[in-house]
């Protein structure tokens, strides 16, 4: 979704007689067809050259792994740049393989900061943007993070959100689906579907360890799902392999599958997600990624973490987004509170779609 709007500026560019080549390294963290092959096929982004091919594995492997692939892969292709996006473990990877080298570094996505230590991503995000040379970033907070840290201006570029260019161009495809076909087409097991023309239904997202990975957390969201949710609302969950798991472990599958408004899905393509969130009442989930569609999209969403790095997505900030953490007593009541408003959010400023083609000016004009 990040990488997909920059490659096509860069075709673009080409187009009109610029000559640049680009070449996409794939870590391979995300071996799942649902969850990569389906996104290359479906957002149109050129093959990879690269596969290093490092799975799943501790931070510790899954860093040391692809830095010792990616080194190889530097050492043959020798760029002018690597572009790292977003804070996962290959953000932390490529910058630091890429710098030793002595190739310059550009973070997409940089300044981002939740303040929690505790965050893996936290640290990615911290030692990356100390190490790169150009910090492309996606509001004025992630601004301000960078220059409370000393950030040099001529090292940051303010560009918007890259990942709103993938949503706005493909949200037209996206309305175009029918969302019973979603369903069916993506339902974990077989089942009656509930009328969701008749009944508002909400999406759930949940994949970070804190929510799933710790059976009391886990136990308490399914009994509020339970006793406050589906008895009028419709919950659609895409389900991460690692939460199903969890389900299954702490015995919570049976009785939660059970309820006629609940619907597992598979992890969904991406126009398939899309779809799902523009019609949803509201979202709870603790993505990121899926606080800043709700923000543009307008829709309610729950964030289901104690902090957030996107604190641009919150409604104190003129978002769509509460943070409601562990605690299930502020859920239940911002849950009920949602309920009853209609929620007015403000688009962030430079989140209008063509992010990409300001991340290339940004890189071409940079000078050392």
């Amino acid at each position: 979704m990040k990488i997909a709007p920059l490659a096509q500026a860069i075709e673009r560019h080409n187009a009109r007689g610029g000559v640049l080549e680009h070449i996409i390294v794939h870590t391979g963290q995300h071996y799942d067809k649902r969850m990569s092959e389906t996104f290359f096929r479906e957002l149109n982004i050129p093959e990879a050259k690269y596969n290093l091919g490092i799975g799943s594995g501790s931070h510790s492997e899954q860093v040391g792994k692809t830095m010792m692939e990616l080194e190889k892969v530097l050492d043959q292709e020798n760029p002018d740049w690597v572009i790292v996006i977003g804070d996962v473990n290959a953000t932390l990877a490529g910058s630091v393989t890429a710098k030793k080298m002595g190739i310059k570094v550009c973070h997409l996505e940089s300044g981002l900061r939740s303040g929690d230590m505790r965050m893996p991503e936290e640290i990615n995000r911290l030692v990356t943007d100390r190490l790169s040379d150009l910090l492309l970033t996606p509001d004025r907070i992630s601004i301000s993070n960078l220059k409370k840290e000393g950030v040099h201006d001529n090292r940051i570029a303010f560009v918007g959100n890259i990942m709103i260019d993938t949503l706005m161009k493909h949200k037209q495809r996206a309305e175009e689906l029918l969302t019973d076909n979603i369903l069916k087409n993506n339902m974990l097991f077989e089942r009656p579907l509930p009328d969701i023309t008749k009944q508002d239904y909400i999406v759930v997202t949940l994949h970070r360890p804190s929510n799933v990975d710790f059976e009391q957390n886990l136990s308490a969201l399914v009994e509020f799902f339970q006793k406050e949710v589906v008895k009028d609302t419709v919950i659609l969950w895409p389900i991460h392999p690692r939460t199903l798991n969890r389900l299954r472990e702490f015995n919570l599958y049976d009785t939660f599958t059970a309820e006629a408004n609940v619907v597992l899905l598979h992890p969904l393509a991406y126009h398939d997600m899309l779809k799902l969130n523009m019609n949803a009442c509201m979202i709870l989930t603790d993505s990121g990624g899926l606080q800043e569609e709700a923000c543009v999209l307008g829709i309610p969403c729950l964030t289901l973490r104690t902090s957030t790095e996107r604190p641009i997505t919150l409604r104190e900030n003129g978002g769509a987004s509460v943070l409601v953490g562990e605690d299930i007593e502020k859920l239940s009541f911002e849950y009920k509170d949602q309920r009853r408003k209609t929620t007015h959010s403000v688009t962030p400023e430079l989140w209008d779609g063509k992010t990409a083609e300001r991340c290339l000016e940004a890189i071409l004009q940079y000078k050392d």
